[in-house]
């Protein structure tokens, strides 16, 4: 482990748990992830009106992929086992507050892709409050990625 503390006891026991994992050489590029958040927060913009729940969907992904692309940068990586809440444990310890809209977009995602009543649509506001909030988060990741170094 390096010198850090932000963060540093969560992604420990995340790897411990083995709900991360190291990756290093050119597995430890975000950027290739930045640029997949951003195509595909431009899918979610092409889909707005006409499909809003599969853009809400495509909205997260590119906040995932963008919050990803951070923990790649410093050679993290979820593991299947440790999924899409082990990244939104390891930003937020690692980020805190500019990373928060993370959480409730995939809490959101999971009510619509597991509804308890499938008659919960996303609307076209919600679908579009959704994708400005992605286009933050990888706005955010892209300002943080170059001063990152690994863990």
């Amino acid at each position: 482990m390096t010198g850090w503390t932000p963060g540093a006891a969560v992604i420990e026991r995340l790897l411990e748990e083995r709900r991360l994992e190291l990756v290093r050489g050119a597995h430890a590029d975000g950027m290739p992830w930045l640029d997949r958040a951003r195509e595909t927060v431009a899918a979610a913009s092409a889909l707005e009106q006409a499909s809003p729940d599969n853009a809400f969907v495509l909205a997260y992904d590119a906040a995932r992929q963008a919050c990803t692309a951070l923990l790649v940068q410093q050679g993290l990586r979820p593991t299947t086992f440790g999924g899409h809440y082990a990244v939104e444990e390891s930003v937020k310890a690692q980020f805190g507050t500019i990373l928060r809209p993370f959480g409730a977009l995939r809490r959101r995602r999971n009510e619509l892709e597991y509804p308890l009543d499938p008659s919960d649509r996303a609307s076209v506001g919600e679908t579009a409050d959704g994708i400005r909030a992605a286009t933050e988060l990888i706005d955010a990741a892209s300002k943080i990625i170059p001063k990152l170094g690994l863990f």
